[in-house]
């Protein structure tokens, strides 16, 4: 069996499809998306508004749970992740990771990222209230860095605006 496969392979990676496949492929997908329904859209911006007010009222309802902190950082965090992830219905899911793994995003996603699951970890896990209040605190500032790498020179003018406020000469 082996063989056979081995035998076959170099002709099928040589060889290209052939154009008669390659336009019935092409005659396909476009049939597929005309046949969609016209709602597909507004599927989407739905898709978008559940999710999105899903991950508010959870941020919300954290804030009232605000004295216990581990139903705080686990309601803040899944309704996070929930508002971030309601941008998938607008661009697509694959659009959106490889948007977050742009290389001028990848940073303050990789911090969200671990902040988003040291806060579950220190809520779950350690059960520690100041370390899931401070790790929720770190999540909240990546994810405010997180956003303004989406505004052209957001992150350059909030950087100038602290070296400012934050100089020690006077």
């Amino acid at each position: 069996m082996d063989r056979r496969v081995s035998a076959l392979s170099p002709q099928l990676r040589s060889s290209p499809p052939p154009p008669r496949l390659l336009a019935k492929v092409q005659i396909l997908f476009f049939s597929v998306l005309q046949n969609l329904p016209f709602d597909f859209f507004s599927q989407r911006m739905y898709g978008f508004a559940a999710s999105l007010a899903a991950g508010l009222l959870l941020m919300f309802l954290s804030m009232i749970v605000f004295v216990v902190p581990i139903k705080f950082a686990l309601l803040f965090t899944f309704g996070n992740v929930l508002a971030i992830g309601s941008t998938a219905f607008l661009m697509g899911p694959e659009q959106q990771i490889n948007m977050m793994l742009d290389p001028v995003r990848i940073y303050a996603t990789s911090i969200y990222g671990g902040c988003v699951l040291l806060a579950l970890i220190c809520a779950l896990l350690i059960h520690s209230k100041i370390l899931t209040v401070i790790a929720i605190l770190c999540e909240t500032c990546a994810l405010i860095w997180y956003s303004l790498s989406y505004i052209p020179f957001a992150r350059r003018m909030v950087s100038e605006i602290m070296i400012r406020l934050c100089d020690t000469e006077l």
